[in-house]
């Protein structure tokens, strides 16, 4: 299935990150992208960068303005660092899990602003909420081409998680009753064996060996294989009673 998620570059400046930006998005098995007046004449190093990806970057779009971008789309996100009242700021995470979920609904799309100056004010105005890379403060500019990669990868995951196949149903786990016959069994088993001739009142021992199977939760066919194996070993220690 070919996911309705649509990457916006607006006025892309360098041929690299196109090439590798296509790259990106066949990565991540996305091949919906528009160039909003692109600033590049030679596509020769995208293509040398794009590959594997020619078909990604042959197919893009080239509309002239974001409107006509966007035009068919039910949520648009800007990738800006801004604060802007009334728009929500979302991880990068965030913004892949509610694309994939949006784009049940129709085309979504995510929009980049160019190399230098990331996108406009009223570009900003014109996206439904925003999105930004917690970067470190030290150098907190991505690169184009990472950027998208980024968020490619995050509607990936999304999308692999929400057409993930349900788990299977759960085994029946032991009962707190079965769980005390392991217990007792494996103390006369202990004890018959001379384990516990020196063990304190109290079943400290005991207690602290049974205690990683209560921790791991065992199932009620794994109990009863406990039980059956005690009980066999048992066997061998005659002259005294099974619990």
């Amino acid at each position: 299935m070919v996911l309705p998620v649509r990457f916006v570059l607006m006025r892309p400046r360098n041929a690299e990150n196109l090439g590798a930006a296509a790259r990106a998005l066949k990565n991540c098995g996305l091949s919906d992208w528009a160039w909003v007046t692109p600033e590049v004449e030679d596509l020769g190093p995208a293509h040398r960068l794009a590959v594997h990806a020619e078909d990604v970057l042959d197919g893009v779009k080239r509309p002239d303005t974001l409107d006509a971008a966007v035009s068919d789309c039910v949520w648009v996100v800007g990738t800006s660092s801004r604060k802007v009242e009334g728009k929500r700021r979302l991880s990068p995470r965030a913004v892949g899990e509610e694309l994939v979920a949006r784009a049940k609904q129709g085309p979504v799309a995510l929009v980049f602003g160019d190399e230098r100056s990331g996108l406009t004010n009223a570009e900003v105005e014109r996206c439904h909420d925003l999105s930004a890379v917690p970067t470190a403060p030290e150098q907190p500019s991505i690169n184009l081409a990472q950027a998208v990669l980024l968020y490619a990868y995050e509607v990936r995951m999304a999308h692999l998680a929400d057409s993930a196949p349900p788990p299977g149903p759960l085994p029946l786990a032991a009962t707190d009753a079965e769980l005390a016959r392991v217990e007792a069994t494996l103390e006369a088993l202990l004890g018959a064996g001379g384990f516990l001739v020196d063990e304190k009142p109290g079943r400290t021992a005991v207690r602290d060996l049974v205690a990683p199977l209560r921790r791991s939760r065992l199932t009620r066919n794994e109990a009863r294989l406990w039980l059956a194996a005690l009980h066999t070993v048992r066997k061998h220690f005659p002259g005294r009673d099974d619990p």
